[in-house]
């Protein structure tokens, strides 16, 4: 089936596509399902979403083909773009069908837009939403989301694809500096936590943080920095034995003896535990070499920078300009750390596997982590596979 319309016009995501094509078959629970399975979002004023206590009330919108009058929303390919004043509150099918403003309005979506449509909203209308929701399992998380009209190529698509690991886990389109990260109020909380960033000064000081990998775990980085120098002088990757001595003699040159170096130690040869363990996983999972190893941890904090930038460009604390220059800079530091779209997964696969090592949803963590290096190693359509790293 022809995925674009009459006019040449492309769906920019999945979720338009199947739009575009239940409403070509008129097929209405296909459109439901589409609906029910993506975020769906609202335009509000930013001093309005700023106004402590305030609830906009709902606005409704003419429908200018059918003349109906709609609440409206937009899907997460056809956000306008970025405006300092005017920003998104997202929202599901299922919120509205349990929350819904008016019996008499219409469901508008992405009105003014080649796919514009009006679903009906009376009660009987919105239980067919909350079924459609409940066959989707309402948006889910674990997605490569591209957007066709953003960043596909260049420096700058490379830098934001250093940010898809949690493009991915969120189900977020990974290639496009918008109106919206997750939105308005998310960015902002997530910003202050767990970032604990609440202005553009806090910002810019996180930012060179993550820039200069200063929160990656210190002890791991010594530990694979160890046996990346050891390798280097060594000509091959050295043994356990090898490295585990190299360690403890390093740590033994930068703590003097009988100055508390003994649980620095501990730590550290834990910790280089903790890295075979994860590294042998890795291997009988088939995404690490039999002779593959992770050299640094970087890619995490590259990572993690990436998507603090479009989080603190939808908390309007920065611009579109100054968001594209930061994610530029971090794309070169991931280029200087790493040799390969590969090994930058692998450094951020590990970093996630140790973090969630200990809790009670390690195994949860760590599945999470493998699907997403298989997804963006191994999918045809991840920035990955089609974007050279250097």
């Amino acid at each position: 089936m022809n995925t674009g319309t009459e006019t040449g016009w492309a769906p920019p995501t999945e979720t338009e596509r199947l739009l575009y094509e239940a409403k070509v078959r008129g097929d209405g629970e296909a459109e439901l399902d589409a609906l029910a399975g993506s975020r769906l979002y609202v335009l509000l004023p930013r001093l309005d979403a700023d106004t402590p206590g305030f609830v906009a009330p709902p606005r409704s919108q003419r429908d200018p083909a059918s003349g109906r009058t709609c609440f409206p929303v937009l899907t997460p390919g056809l956000l306008p773009p970025w405006h300092p004043d005017w920003v998104f509150r997202q929202t599901t099918l299922a919120e509205l069908a349990r929350g819904w403003p008016d019996n008499g309005w219409w469901l508008g979506i992405n009105l003014d837009t080649p796919i514009a449509t009006a679903v009906p909203a009376r009660p009987g209308h919105r239980k067919a939403w909350l079924a459609a929701d409940a066959r989707t399992g309402g948006p889910r998380s674990g997605r490569l989301i591209t957007h066709g009209a953003g960043s596909l190529h260049g420096p700058l698509a490379h830098g934001l694809a250093v940010g898809a690991h949690l493009a991915v886990h969120n189900s977020l389109v990974w290639n496009q500096l918008g109106a919206a990260y997750q939105d308005y109020a998310t960015d902002i909380a997530w910003l202050r936590r767990p970032w604990h960033v609440g202005n553009r000064v806090g910002y810019r000081q996180k930012l060179e943080s993550l820039l200069a990998t200063q929160l990656v775990g210190r002890t791991e980085e010594f530990v694979l920095r160890t046996r990346h120098n050891l390798a280097a002088r060594l000509g091959r990757t050295p043994s356990y034995e090898e490295w585990s001595n190299s360690v403890t003699q390093a740590l033994g040159r930068r703590v003097p003896s009988g100055s508390g170096g003994g649980s620095d130690a501990e730590e550290a040869l834990n910790s280089l535990r903790t890295i075979v363990r994860y590294e042998d996983r890795f291997r009988a999972d088939g995404i690490l070499a039999p002779t593959g190893r992770v050299d640094t941890l970087a890619a995490f904090d590259h990572g993690r920078a990436v998507n603090v930038v479009r989080m603190a460009l939808g908390a309007r604390y920065i611009d579109p300009d100054e968001a594209e220059h930061a994610v530029l800079r971090i794309g070169e530091r991931a280029r200087q750390a790493y040799g390969s779209w590969d090994a930058f997964s692998l450094g951020y696969a590990l970093t996630r596997a140790i973090h969630f090592d200990e809790g009670d949803d390690s195994e949860v963590g760590y599945q999470e982590t493998l699907a997403q290096h298989r997804i963006l190693t191994r999918q045809p359509t991840s920035p990955y596979r089609n974007i050279p790293w250097s």
